[in-house]
């Protein structure tokens, strides 16, 4: 069975999609609820020995599967996990139950469609983060797209239609450049389409920065980077409850798991050329996009953007080159993973009873929900990367990483601690604290036991990561290591 854990990481999920769909009708709701919880269930239990049977000793590729796929071009149905991307396999599993307790009694039409889009979008995206063949891994990341753009299209906001082909057609564009540096990667190695084959290719610099920037554009996209980053709080405000957990937790992570993949370990010369470059992109994202959160009135919006400037950090993270700054920026991608998945999962409990997102509309709210803002504090605060949460340890290692690097680049990346505190606390305050001006929040009722539990389950996770981050960082180390002296060995050479 060990040998098939990835196989089923990725095809448990899909498979319990399909049975989901097959139950038809919503006379069948309750059936279909039943049955999208147990396969969410299921396609987490099948994860969890990925971590313990795990060698955190070996930077090489484990549980790794293999079987001719299309053989006349070489593709092959290839997987494998190492360090870096084996917790986002847990993490999306992991995710895929609160989602589809989120949706449990909120969600009353076509509801076993809903549930098997995101089961579905859950074993596509196990395949992104375990392929080891090109063409499998780009199968993955277009078929992650469908499940995604009906979700925001068919149970999203007055303006569905409308983000959802902004986010699909954002995507789809980058994607092609991304076609065509795999195609021709597949010429250049003598045609294999294996990942691993690519990272060893001997490219000449000027292929390596058109194949850098060829990635870039699919990914910067997919993170989404500024200035491509619009489609994101479009997409977010739009998308029902469990359509933004995912885009959140999971779907942002794919462009920032991109260079880890490809960009940095195929173009390692062009990494070093253009770090400049992804610095400063980066901290425009965390600097520039921090102050425009901070006078959204939406507060999905002021969320989203928060997402931005949290992925801008990665990114800053990554092109550093330097272990802490790597880490770190894995460490953040999780983190944010529970954070933000955790922010709009609160904001969707208010959004359930006021059916409005605006902050003007509410104040007040700890007088008639004060377990609801409790939790909503805690995430808050992590949000805003307080000690001792886990929104505190990525940054903290990122910025570390960043004064090995440059001070004044970790001094500029350190003010997203002051920005972030301030538009974070200044929603949480307007929200949550103050008289009780509006009679609709004077009704509200606090969070039931369903709500309770997934908000109590993200609380463990968030304080857990803060307080004791090691099961997380412990492994990553020798994979981390063993890309970063890729890079630097190619820069030598």
């Amino acid at each position: 069975m060990s040998g098939y854990l990835l196989s089923l990481a990725i095809w448990t999920p899909i498979v319990a999609g399909l049975v989901v769909l097959f139950t038809g009708s919503d006379r069948n709701a309750p059936l279909a609820r039943g049955l999208a919880l147990l396969g969410a269930v299921l396609g987490l239990l099948v994860t969890l020995p990925l971590y313990t049977g795990f060698d955190k000793a070996t930077s090489a590729m484990q549980f790794v599967e293999q079987a001719s796929w299309i053989a006349p071009f070489n593709i092959n149905y290839h997987l494998g996990v190492d360090g870096i991307s084996m917790p986002f396999v847990i993490l999306n599993a992991f995710i895929t139950i609160l989602v589809v307790l989120a949706g449990w009694k909120v969600i009353e039409q076509r509801v076993a469609q809903y549930n098997a889009a995101f089961l579905i979008m859950s074993g596509l995206l196990n395949g992104i983060f375990c392929a080891l063949d090109g063409v499998l891994f780009y199968v993955f990341f277009e078929a992650s797209l469908i499940p995604l753009y009906l979700i925001i299209g068919m149970w999203g906001g007055p303006n569905r239609v409308y983000a959802a082909i902004k986010f699909f057609l954002y995507t789809l564009m980058g994607s092609l450049l991304f076609l065509i540096a795999l195609i021709y990667l597949f010429f250049q190695s003598g045609g294999s389409f294996s990942i691993q084959d690519w990272h060893q290719l001997p490219l000449d610099l000027t292929t390596q920065i058109w194949l850098f920037l060829a990635f870039l554009v699919a990914f910067a996209v997919k993170v989404p980077m500024w200035p491509v980053h619009t489609w994101l709080p479009d997409a977010h405000v739009e998308a029902p409850t469990g359509g933004s957990v995912v885009l959140a937790a999971i779907a942002l992570k794919l462009g920032a798991y991109g260079f880890l993949r490809f960009s940095l370990p195929i173009a390692p010369d062009a990494s070093h050329e253009l770090s400049g470059l992804m610095i400063g992109l980066s901290l425009i994202a965390v600097i520039y996009i921090g102050f425009v959160a901070l006078v959204q009135a939406d507060m999905k919006k002021l969320v989203a953007y928060s997402s931005i400037a949290h992925m801008g950090f990665v990114t800053l993270g990554f092109f550093m080159l330097n272990p802490l700054g790597v880490e770190g920026a894995l460490v953040q991608m999780i983190s944010h993973g529970f954070v933000s998945g955790a922010m709009f999962l609160c904001i969707g409990v208010l959004y359930d009873r006021m059916h409005s997102r605006q902050i003007a509309d509410y104040g007040g709210v700890v007088n008639t929900m004060p377990k609801f803002a409790a939790f909503f504090m805690l995430f808050s605060m992590a949000n805003a990367g307080l000690p001792a949460t886990s929104g505190f340890v990525g940054e903290f290692m990122v910025i570390l990483g960043a004064v090995e690097y440059n001070f004044w680049v970790a001094f500029a990346a350190a003010t997203t601690m002051i920005v972030g505190a301030a538009y974070t606390l200044w929603m949480y305050k307007r929200v949550v604290f103050g008289a009780v001006a509006n009679s609709h929040v004077a009704e509200l009722e606090d969070i039931n036991a369903r709500e309770f539990f997934f908000l109590a389950i993200l609380a463990l996770c968030v304080l857990g990561m803060g307080l004791y981050p090691l099961p997380f960082t412990e492994v990553m180390h020798a994979s981390v290591n063993d890309l970063l002296q890729h890079v630097a060995q190619s820069k030598l050479q």
